[in-house]
């Protein structure tokens, strides 16, 4: 069965921007508010305190941003930091943004 639910590819970080963890999901808000509450306690977001969303990116199918969740899991450090650096460059917490949009 194809799902025709969109879907998020992002990357979240810890305070010093020092840990990069790139994950995908079909509900940012929800997902990010789970990491930065320690929702799964024991993940690695949970361990390295990656709670900065700093990148984002949505796809009309989830399908496609699992896609993209594997190619940039595949790539380098600097590509990740690339890719954030491109619509984020002062590495921001973009979760604020997305709420403040949804009120």
């Amino acid at each position: 069965m194809i799902s025709v639910r969109g879907g998020y590819v992002y990357i979240m970080t810890n305070k010093l921007n020092t840990v990069l963890y790139t994950g995908v999901t079909s509900d940012l808000i929800g997902r990010v508010w789970q990491h930065q509450n320690n929702f799964y306690s024991k993940s690695f977001t949970s361990r390295y305190k990656c709670y900065k969303l700093v990148y984002y990116e949505p796809y009309a199918h989830i399908e496609e941003a699992i896609a993209a969740e594997k190619l940039i899991k595949g790539n380098s450090r600097d590509h990740k930091q690339h890719l954030v650096n491109l619509i984020n460059p002062e590495w921001r917490d973009l979760y604020i943004e997305l709420v403040d949009e949804r009120l």
